[in-house]
């Protein structure tokens, strides 16, 4: 199975900490070494780094650790190969347009019997894995139900893809992370949890390497910071974990009503 990671903030903010933890999964305390990649977005536009190196061992992987990007949304995975080889057109997350925005997405878990249900025409995966065609399939569907313009509702838009996670849901283990730029959803098969920080700020100790922060020294009184994971990455914060079928949306930090 491979690792999810994402970030909502209401201030531009790095993950440089979050993902100093995840990266260790991908080689040295956890065995994702197929890949790795994250995306992070600046206003309309996003910048992307993919590996298919392991993350722990990945020199671009190094650069994200130490240059903090700051931005209110980011997608990461670190990849374990269930279908698909290898290769850098492999390793998430996977980004298409749609209604003049990025929309970038990662999961985690694996589908079978899945081709005669994906069949796709506008969006087309350049890779072979099951994920990618998912991704392909949920796009698609949203274009031919919403047409050419996004509505001025995109709640709507997001519980719409809520349903059809529960359909891919009954073929396997589909934990998404799916964002247009402005809104983060995360949906959970199996294993998601979430973490929002706000002031009071304190110190956080990772799981899986020797690093502590104290997130008062680093940020505002206003700021919201959302973090989405496979695995809680902290070991002195509380996490709410997602249950199965379970789905959340997130705009500038905050949790928004899904019902």
């Amino acid at each position: 199975m491979c690792e999810l990671l994402a970030m909502s903030a209401n201030v531009p903010t790095d993950i440089v900490f979050s993902f100093t933890g995840l990266a260790q999964r991908g080689g040295i305390t956890g065995p994702h070494v197929d890949g790795w990649g994250i995306t992070f977005y600046e206003g309309k536009g996003s910048r992307t780094f993919k590996d298919a190196c392991p993350s722990s061992e990945s020199q671009i992987a190094k650069l994200i650790q130490s240059y903090p990007i700051k931005s209110e949304v980011v997608v990461s995975h670190i990849r374990q190969a269930n279908r698909g080889c290898v290769a850098l057109e492999n390793t998430h997350p996977f980004t298409r347009e749609l209604w003049g925005r990025y929309w970038t997405y990662a999961h985690n878990g694996q589908l079978s019997d899945y081709q005669d249900k994906f069949v796709v025409a506008r969006y087309q995966p350049v890779g072979d894995t099951d994920s990618e065609r998912a991704f392909c399939w949920i796009l698609e569907c949203v274009a031919d139900k919403f047409g050419d313009r996004a509505p001025e509702d995109m709640q709507v838009v997001f519980r719409f893809i809520a349903g059809l996670a529960d359909e891919i849901r009954q073929l396997g283990v589909f934990n998404m992370i799916l964002s247009d730029g402005e809104y983060l959803m995360s949906y959970c098969s199996n294993n998601l949890c979430y973490i929002t920080r706000r002031a009071p700020f304190g110190k956080a100790t990772l799981i899986d390497t020797d690093v502590v922060i104290d997130f008062d020294k680093e940020t505002t009184p206003l700021d919201v910071v959302t973090v989405v994971a496979t695995r809680p990455l902290t070991n002195n914060e509380h996490w709410h974990l997602l249950q199965p079928g379970e789905w959340i949306l997130f705009k500038q930090g905050e949790l928004l009503p899904t019902a």
